[in-house]
């Protein structure tokens, strides 16, 4: 799969997956212009830049650049979009509400060891988030967490089976995971 490194690059897939496809009247003379407007005017990259990191994204298969009907249609491509959601992936957080609601979160998975590249992203993933590790392939955390753990199982490409989400109101003494997390 190509690599994408640029910072432009990159922004131009995050905000194609979050937008979609991308559509522009073609016989606009400020077409590049149009695009830069939409999509960077926030930010400072040049729009002579913006308009060759598409030709580039093009020429790399990421995205897909058609005409039909005098209109412009830029979207991601699958490889485009398994790109994108790395980027989703890597600025996935989950917020700590202000209150704990007293439930437990907890992970279980079991990753054949044929996928063990996977297995050892997702665990490094759970760590990076704060959860605590309770046995080898069993981790817990204290918010509500299914939303972001479905899309690492989806973006892992696991199934239920693989990896379980149980939410649970006692653990037998758990008050080093009380201490642990800082809750009351």
């Amino acid at each position: 799969m190509p690599r994408v490194k640029g910072t432009l690059s990159q922004e131009i897939l995050r905000k194609l997956i979050l937008g979609g496809t991308i559509f522009i009247a073609a016989q606009s003379p400020y077409f590049w212009l149009n695009i830069y407007k939409g999509l960077f005017s926030e930010t400072s990259f040049k729009k002579r830049k913006v308009q060759d990191t598409f030709t580039y994204l093009k020429k790399k298969g990421l995205i897909k650049i058609e005409q039909t009907n005098k209109q412009i249609y830029i979207s991601l491509t699958e490889e485009g979009k398994k790109e994108a959601g790395k980027f989703q992936i890597n600025e996935l957080r989950i917020k700590s509400p202000k209150e704990w609601d007293k439930k437990w979160r907890i992970i279980i998975f079991d990753v054949p060891e044929l996928a063990r590249m996977k297995r050892d992203a997702f665990r490094g993933k759970l760590k990076e988030f704060g959860f605590y590790q309770l046995q080898k392939s069993v981790w817990i955390y204290p918010y509500n967490c299914q939303k972001e753990i479905r899309l690492l199982r989806e973006f892992f490409n696991l199934t239920s089976k693989n990896l379980r989400i149980l939410e649970v109101e006692k653990i037998e003494e758990d008050s080093l995971l009380k201490k642990i997390f800082s809750l009351s």
